[in-house]
């Protein structure tokens, strides 16, 4: 099979990114910018984010998960850290955050470092979740072989039962990972082909350097 793409084209013409209003702090444009593609843009759960880990096989995955919170330090997400991605990043904690947001014409991409998040904050979380997705998390060993679906239905069905009219407490193995960025780079679509660029680097001060990069 055979599929020639070369003729797909977009003109980028949205905005455009200059150095002299850019703040110093990469957290604020990133907030300045999720605001504005949150409220004015089309777009549809704005905090998907591709997180990509290196695998305990060498090899590179990405995957989408939804990005929760993020502050000065850092962004976090959760998940189950007996998954695939769970041990990658226990085992190498260096992994790449990326945003896109078409409708926008921007994206970002961000390099850090992944710990996880304090023990009663991923219980905070947990909590407040729909009691479904509490149940889910108890249901699903992640990225382990199932043999179809109906065990997993099966396997829920028996938690509503044993957990009706309880709480649901927080599994050990699930929590929170807070991504603590080094590296964070900014583009912005526009005409030709010539984007705009931005990169913050951190400092062994703790202050960012920041750079255009060549589209």
């Amino acid at each position: 099979m055979e599929k020639d793409l070369s003729n797909y084209r977009k003109s980028y013409e949205k905005g455009e990114l200059l150095l002299n209003n850019v703040p110093d702090n990469p957290i604020e444009l990133f907030r300045d910018w999720f605001i504005e593609v949150d409220t004015h843009f089309d777009v549809e759960e704005a905090n998907a984010m591709t997180i990509s880990t290196i695998g305990l096989d060498g090899y590179p995955k990405s995957r989408v998960v939804l990005l929760k919170k993020y502050t000065y330090e850092g962004f976090i997400f959760y998940t189950n850290y007996n998954s695939e991605k769970g041990k990658a990043i226990k085992a190498n904690p260096n992994v790449c955050l990326s945003f896109f947001w078409h409708s926008a014409e921007r994206q970002i991409i961000i390099k850090g470092q992944a710990e996880t998040i304090a023990e009663n904050l991923s219980d905070g979380y947990f909590e407040s979740r729909p009691r479904g997705s509490q149940l889910s998390a108890l249901v699903s060993n992640q990225s382990e072989v199932v043999t179809d679906r109906a065990e997993l239905d099966n396997k829920l069905k028996a938690l509503e039962a044993k957990y009706e009219g309880k709480d649901i407490e927080r599994p050990e193995y699930w929590g929170g990972f807070i991504v603590k960025p080094i590296e964070l780079e900014f583009w912005q679509g526009r005409p030709n082909r010539l984007h705009d660029r931005i990169r913050y680097k951190l400092q062994d001060d703790y202050n960012w350097n920041i750079e255009r990069l060549s589209p």
